[in-house]
């Protein structure tokens, strides 16, 4: 709680991962930093030693893209640096860790669909996240795949960016340049809207990097795991899922849409102490 103008106002959820929002909010202000300074340093003003920094310097997902032209060449498809690689060779290895924690903690995209979706929280109560009908929602979770792969043959095939021009992420740090495509622009804008309705609707249907990383999930060393010897069946955690996993129907989560974000666990919305946990080891 804080006190502002008098009034009392409370920052989280009483029980909450509150540390993942400062997280996020980090690499929020983080990239918007680097994305307003390379424009201002492109104008002749701007942070001199953020003056290298640029988006596609800072993300991952680029180490991904490039991944066949430079094990091919050696070289790297243009517009793409050696730290999206260096990046790409740190976050993999975090994921067979403890999953996608790049999507739930740090995506700045995932951040801002999260803060959207307040407001679909807001007017729709409990109704909020569930209207996709299931048959048709579990069909589109894996068009992501389906993105994965057309955007690496794309890329490899034409050794260009192609996935610029329709990347919400790219067009959401840049919406005020030139370097933006009309189609990154309106998939960003449909993007937002749907989560008003739907709580990280690029992340569960269409982000070709959450596909990479949510394989991760079937091999992860520590994991959320639900001990079912103190489990009340209540349903908290599957509500508060983000992703719509039916946590508490599962000893180990092991879905590919897990995010890593905690808030289904004991230290957030479960009531039990111990029963929702994220460990490595086992639960009774």
């Amino acid at each position: 709680m804080i006190t502002l103008f008098g009034k009392r106002i409370r920052l989280f959820r009483p029980r909450s991962i509150w540390i993942r929002r400062i997280v996020q909010w980090f690499f929020f202000l983080l990239i918007t930093l680097i994305a307003v300074n390379h424009t201002l340093v492109e104008n002749g003003v701007g942070i001199p030693f953020l003056a290298s920094a640029s988006l596609h310097a800072v993300c991952p997902f680029g180490g991904v893209e490039t991944l066949y032209t430079f094990l091919a060449s050696g070289l790297l498809v243009r517009k793409i640096h050696d730290s999206s690689l260096v990046l790409a060779g740190i976050v993999l290895p975090l994921a067979f860790l403890f999953g996608p924690v790049f999507c739930g903690w740090v995506c700045p995209l995932g951040t801002v669909q999260e803060w959207v979706g307040k407001l679909g929280k807001k007017f729709f109560k409990r109704r909020y996240n569930h209207f996709v009908p299931t048959k048709l929602d579990n069909i589109l979770r894996y068009a992501r795949y389906g993105i994965l792969i057309w955007v690496l043959y794309v890329t490899a095939t034409s050794g260009t960016l192609v996935f610029e021009a329709y990347d919400p992420y790219f067009a959401l740090f840049n919406f005020w340049s030139t370097e933006v495509a009309p189609t990154a622009l309106l998939i960003l804008g449909v993007t937002l809207v749907l989560s008003v309705f739907v709580e990280r609707p690029w992340c569960k249907y269409a982000c070709p990097y959450g596909a990479v990383l949510g394989i991760t999930n079937i091999f992860r060393v520590f994991s959320i795991k639900r001990a079912e010897s103190t489990c009340k069946a209540d349903g908290a955690c599957s509500i508060m899922c983000p992703m719509n996993i039916e946590v508490d129907t599962v000893k180990t989560v092991r879905d590919h849409q897990c995010i890593s974000c905690l808030e289904c666990t004991s230290e957030a919305i479960c009531p039990v102490a111990r029963t929702v946990v994220f460990t490595a080891g086992g639960v009774k």
